[in-house]
């Protein structure tokens, strides 16, 4: 999770088809605060722009040559150039599987309307994780039933959460954004969203995302409303 700037929200776009970066940065370009700084048509250029650019997020399409989506994911994550939103034509495959690994922030179909694009552009660059709503649920079932459990190093490293630090796991596990957790446990949005720093620092996790699917394997116990 990168620190975002003042200002519009910054974006890099890579898709491999002219016709569809150009759909999608006309969505954009058009919304006040989010501006396109960049568009790449492969992976590799993608990663160089989030290099020499420094975005707040980078929308990847997964299918690309030279580099594809989930590599430049990963690659962009690891050296915290940009938080990553990942578009699929698929609802469910293991390119969306292994961007969840390397570290994106986010999924979203590439059938969604240009007022969803827009909110899960804006989410990113909060810092929060966003999942298509038609399969945010099986997405993460199915990624956890096909991925090996947590490792004894993470689940030690669950035991050094403190109690609130833990409810806010928790609350990541049942998919709530910042503000509904904060709203949850009477906190704060700012100590929520740095509550979800610590504990993606503690579990060296790359996103909320990942954060959330440890928790329902980890069966947490949720906070009480």
């Amino acid at each position: 999770m990168t620190e975002r700037s003042e200002g519009p929200v910054r974006v890099v776009l890579a898709d491999d088809q002219e016709a569809v970066r150009a759909g999608l940065a006309l969505i954009l370009t058009g919304t006040p605060d989010v501006t396109v700084v960049g568009q790449a048509a492969d992976g590799r250029e993608a990663v160089r722009l989030c290099r020499s650019l420094r975005p707040d997020v980078a929308v990847l399409d997964v299918r690309m040559p030279v580099l594809d989506g989930i590599s430049a994911t990963r690659e962009i994550v690891a050296d915290g150039l940009a938080d990553v939103l990942v578009l699929t034509t698929f609802d469910l495959d293991e390119y969306v599987f292994g961007a969840l690994r390397a570290g994106a922030a986010g999924f979203l179909l590439k059938d969604t309307d240009a007022a969803g694009l827009v909110a899960a552009v804006r989410t990113v660059a909060r810092g929060e994780g966003i999942i298509a709503p038609a399969v945010t649920r099986r997405l993460i079932s199915a990624f956890a039933a096909t991925t090996p459990g947590a490792s004894a190093a993470t689940r030690a490293a669950v035991g050094t959460l403190t109690p609130r630090e833990r409810d806010v796991l928790a609350c990541l596990g049942l998919g709530l954004s910042n503000q509904q957790i904060a709203d949850r446990l009477a906190l704060a949005e700012s100590t929520t969203k740095t509550h979800v720093s610590r504990i993606l620092a503690k579990l060296e996790l790359r996103s909320r995302v990942q954060a959330a699917i440890l928790a329902q394997e980890l069966a947490l116990p949720a906070p009480p409303d």
